[in-house]
Order: structure tokens, then sequence, then C-alpha cells
């Protein structure tokens, strides 16, 4: 696939990945592309259907969906483009089943779409002043992640920090797979209180 002109840096990159991917049977790819997109596409499945579990899952359905098809990506849009689109369906769909309205819920994608873009993707480049932010905002996760419990420390390093699944998580600490879950919801409601009181204090 040849790279567009008109394509951001950040796109530009996710098509190098695709190819890699594609190609060569990079693991390491496929595991950068989720890394870059898995907790934008969460928070956004999570806005949507408003159940931290379903949205776990349908994140997982999701890149399993698109890495499954990744053959039909054509590079004629960004990467990230297509994986959203993925992702907004397979969440339409299965908000069809349990009869949700799918008018309200395109209306819903849109309007997430479009704010996820403006503030993550639409950027050219990493600008220095990009590139200082985006340092301060992985050191305040840090000090956050410090001001936590003992076990929920160990949660979240374990599962977003280390990658580790629900079940890997439930041997290493020997607690059901439900306990992951719940504890992990706990963990991060405690994360991003803790992420908003650092805000207020800078």
């Amino acid at each position: 696939m040849e790279i567009a002109e008109n394509f951001s840096e950040k796109a530009q990159r996710d098509l190098l990945l695709v190819t890699d991917a594609l190609q060569n049977g990079n693991q390491k790819a496929y595991a950068r592309l989720m890394s870059f997109y898995r907790d934008p596409i969460y928070f956004m499945i999570l806005k949507l259907c408003n159940n931290p579990y379903d949205a776990e899952d349908l994140t997982i359905e999701a890149f399993g969906k698109a890495f499954k098809n990744l053959v039909q990506f054509t590079g004629e849009y960004a990467f990230s483009t297509w994986l959203f689109r993925i992702a907004a369906n397979n969440c339409i769909d299965f908000l069809r089943r349990k009869n949700k309205s799918p008018r309200c819920l395109e209306e819903d994608i849109e309007n997430y779409d479009n704010q996820f873009y403006e503030e993550y993707l639409v950027s050219s480049q990493n600008t220095p002043e990009e590139s200082i932010i985006e340092k301060q905002r992985i050191k305040m996760m840090h000090i956050a992640v410090d001001q936590l419990r003992p076990k929920y420390k160990a949660l979240i390093k374990l599962r977003y920090f280390d990658e580790y699944s629900y079940e890997e998580i439930s041997k290493e600490l020997n607690i059901n797979v439900n306990n992951v879950k719940i504890q992990l919801f706990r963990a991060k409601q405690m994360l991003a209180s803790i992420m908003e009181n650092i805000k207020q204090t800078i």
C-alpha cells in the first residue's frame, strides 16, 4: 500500500505497521496498533453502551474483527478511521440486539468520532510542545497510579502496563475473573478521581 501524501504522521505510522503485519506477519506490529487505539476505542464504546464489562468485550471483538479482515484495509483512509468504524458498527449491532435505538447511537458515534479526532488525530506531526505534553501526561499517570492502594495499583499495572488478560491477572493474583473485573472497575474509578485532583493542583 502506498502512503497518501495527505496522511498525517500518525496515519503514515499506522499504515507502515499494517503493511508490516500483513506482509511479514509481524505480531509486534499488531500489538503496537492495539496499544495505540485500545483505550480510545474502549472509552468510545463505554460512552455508547454505558457498561464497562460490555465495553471491554466489545473492544476485544472490534480488534479481533479488524485484524481478521486487515487484508480488506485499502489505505484509502487512515487506519484509525477504518478501525473506529468497525468498532462503531460492532457496537451498533450489539445494541440493536438489546433493542437500543440505532439512530441515536449513530449520532452519538459521529459526535464522539469528531471529538476524538480533533483531540488526538488532527495534528499532522508531533511538535516539541506536543511531546512535552505527552511526557507530562505519562508522568502524571504514574504519579496517580502510585497513589492507589497496593491491590489496585497491582491491578492497573498488570492490566494496562504489562497488558495481562483477565485470566492472566486472575492466576497472578489468585482471584477469580469476576473479581478481577469488579476490582479493576473500582481501580479505574479511583484512578480517574486521583488524576482529576492532580490536574487541579497543576
